[in-house]
């Protein structure tokens, strides 16, 4: 990318689009377009479509999503579907009108299949059905995917879509109602040891595998992904390696320093078995992940302690 190239990433207070604003800034991409809800909502069609013809950026990063863990995606499952599909859709087709010939979509690993085999490949997409608790968000991400690939195919535009693993780091989410399960670990491990408490509960059996990538990782994928101008298809990003749930929740615990046991509340979901991406696209075309799962859980930690100071968050 040129280094004066005008650059919108859209969600940039997020989690993910944070970090791609910190990976852009460190490589010298100072001309960045940066719009919060206040002075952009997304879902607004109008909006939107005036912001792109107006500011008509170079590239743009859509990072911008309505994200939860298992409990949010299973109830507030019109909200999912709905808000993704809109701001997707409203911030793709802009782009197209503004003639923006390059984008990046970030979907989700849970557009695949629930009971694909495994490591998930990208062609599995499609073949089976998904996993119900998060049906609805992953519809949505996958009209993404195809929106990218078919305004492709009419029109000649490059916009690729990349499947990040489940991800964590700084300017996560730490609410227990709506958080994913590595944040939400954490904030459990670390009021457990402020309370001198002798346990910590976790959703399910722990026996569901899981991989995890580190934000800022994620961030230099997408960031790779531009530079190298790859402008078509679907790209999984993930580390290759995956553990259990109950490997996790230890794992957090020895960073957060916190010595108690682990009861398994098996009335809750555990979602899908497995979900482990095959990343060789990736990984042939150079790119891997850097950070180890104990060094990212720190970061992690370290920016829960930084947020929340040491009380209970």
């Amino acid at each position: 990318m040129d280094g004066n190239a005008k650059i919108f990433v859209a969600g940039h207070r997020g989690m993910v689009g944070s970090a791609i604003v910190r990976r852009l800034e460190a490589s010298g991409y100072h001309n960045l377009v940066l719009r919060d809800r206040s002075e952009l909502d997304l879902a607004d069609q109008a909006a939107v479509f005036e912001f792109m013809t107006s500011e008509r950026p170079d590239y743009v990063f859509l990072a911008a999503a309505k994200v939860g863990g298992i409990q949010a995606n299973n109830t507030a499952r019109g909200e999912f579907i709905y808000q993704n599909l809109i701001i997707e859709a409203n911030v793709i087709h802009g782009a197209y009108q503004a003639g923006v010939d390059r984008l990046l979509f970030l979907g989700s690993s849970c557009i695949y299949p629930r009971d694909c085999p495994q490591p998930i490949k990208e062609e599995y997409l499609l073949t089976g059905p998904l996993e119900q608790t998060n049906e609805p968000y992953a519809i949505a991400k996958i009209a993404g995917i195809k929106l990218c690939e078919n305004y492709n195919r009419q029109f000649g535009t490059g916009y690729v879509s990349v499947m990040p693993t489940n991800l964590y780091g700084p300017n996560d989410n730490y609410d227990l109602a709506g958080s994913h399960v590595l944040p939400a670990l954490i904030r459990k491990a670390h009021e457990a040891k402020l309370r001198g408490a002798h346990e910590i509960v976790v959703w399910g059996s722990g026996s569901p595998m899981r991989e995890f990538l580190f934000v800022d990782d994620m961030a230099d994928a997408c960031v790779f992904v531009m530079e190298s101008d790859l402008r078509d298809g679907l790209f999984n990003v993930g580390t290759g390696r995956d553990i259990t749930i109950r490997e996790l929740a230890e794992t957090v615990m020895e960073v957060v320093g916190f010595q108690g046991a682990i009861a398994f509340d098996r009335s809750k979901p555990d979602g899908t078995p497995r979900k482990l991406l095959d990343v060789s696209r990736m990984t042939d075309r150079g790119w891997t992940a850097k950070t180890g799962l104990k060094e990212g859980i720190g970061k992690a930690y370290a920016d829960f302690l930084s947020r929340h100071g040491t009380t209970s968050a």
